[in-house]
C-alpha cells in the first residue's frame, strides 16, 4: 500500500541516520511496529551496516575547523611570550586559554602558560602561525568561532577576543556573557 511504501522510506531515512550501534536496536523496535510488513521486510544493507571503519572514513573527509582562529599579529606576540618564558622553563609548550567566572558581567577569558605533557584529555589543541594555544575543555562551549587578536595602539596593547557566542558585554570589555 502508498503508506507502507511511504512509512517504509521515512524508516530508511530514519535508520540511515541513526549511531551505528543504535540501528540494530531501532531496526528491532521499528519491526514490532505494526504498519510494517514483520515478514520479507529487510533494510539496505547500507541502512544497516554497523561499520566503524566506514564511519571513520567518512568522517576522516570532513574538515576539522579550529576552535578559535588565532590571527598572525597574536601569533607573533605569543612567540614572543613564549620564547621569552621558554629560556627559563623549556618545558613550556603554548597557551592556554580558558574561561573563569568573574568580572561585571559573568566569564572573562584567562591565559596561561602549558606545560609539555600536562594537557587535559579532552582539551583542544590549535596551531596557528607557528604558535601552539590549547583550549580548556570547559571552556570550549564558550570559546568556539572566537577570534584572537592582539592590539597595539597608544593606550593600550592587549590581546582582543571577538566572541560570536557573547550575548552581553561589559563597558571595559574585560568580561562577557553567552
Amino acid at each position: 500500500t502508498p503508506d507502507t511504501t511511504h512509512l517504509k522510506r521515512v524508516v530508511e531515512v530514519v535508520v540511515r541516520r541513526a549511531p551505528a550501534n543504535m540501528r540494530r536496536h531501532i531496526t528491532r523496535a521499528l519491526r514490532s511496529f505494526s504498519p510494517l510488513p514483520r515478514k520479507n521486510f529487510a533494510f539496505p544493507a547500507a541502512c544497516v551496516s554497523t561499520s566503524s571503519s566506514s564511519l571513520e572514513s567518512r568522517l576522516s573527509r570532513i574538515p576539522k575547523k579550529d576552535v578559535i582562529n588565532v590571527s598572525e599579529e597574536a601569533a607573533q606576540r605569543i612567540g614572543q611570550l613564549l620564547e621569552k618564558k621558554k629560556k627559563a622553563d623549556p618545558t613550556i609548550a603554548g597557551i592556554r586559554l580558558g574561561v573563569r567566572t568573574r568580572g561585571c558581567n559573568g566569564l572573562s577569558f584567562v591565559m596561561d602558560y602549558q606545560e609539555d605533557g600536562k594537557e587535559g584529555k579532552f582539551d583542544e589543541k590549535v596551531s596557528a602561525h607557528g604558535v601552539d594555544v590549547y583550549i580548556d575543555s570547559k571552556a570550549v562551549f564558550y570559546i568556539v568561532g572566537t577570534k584572537m587578536d592582539w592590539v597595539e595602539d597608544d593606550l593600550r596593547a592587549e590581546f582582543t577576543f571577538e566572541n560570536p557566542n557573547a550575548k552581553g558585554q561589559c563597558g571595559c570589555g574585560e568580561s562577557f556573557n553567552v
